[in-house]
């Protein structure tokens, strides 16, 4: 039975998971392959991150958006790839949670992506 996204090892799990299927999407995974030499270091960071985002932890420090941009000029990025970045990050919580924090991490993911988007392409 899922359960809702409760703790850190919720956020470990559902990051863990989502960038297994990154790895493994034909689109994707070329710009990850690309931009992302020490998977472990930028997965900490993505815990962090979204629980932050979920959890309001105060654990990230980062900005998305110039790392984004920072991407973006060096393998320009297209519709197609935040398309499919949030078919991904839904389907992976859909897969693994239920339940309030769970939509709100979809929403919040889906809203991230749109602003980015809107910056760079």
């Amino acid at each position: 039975m899922k359960k809702d996204i409760h703790k850190k090892e919720d956020i470990i799990l559902l990051v863990d998971e989502f960038y297994q299927r990154i790895r493994k999407d034909d689109l994707l995974s070329p710009v990850f392959t690309f931009h992302v030499k020490d998977n472990a270091q930028h997965l900490k960071l993505m815990y962090d991150f979204w629980e932050n985002v979920i959890f309001y932890s105060g654990n990230y420090a980062g900005n998305p958006m110039s790392a984004h941009i920072k991407v973006h000029s060096e393998t320009p990025l297209q519709i197609q790839h935040f398309v499919r970045w949030n078919m991904l990050f839904n389907e992976t919580v859909d897969a693994l949670f239920t339940g309030k924090n769970a939509e709100l991490v979809k929403q919040k993911a889906n809203s991230i992506s749109a602003i980015i988007q809107l910056k760079i392409i």
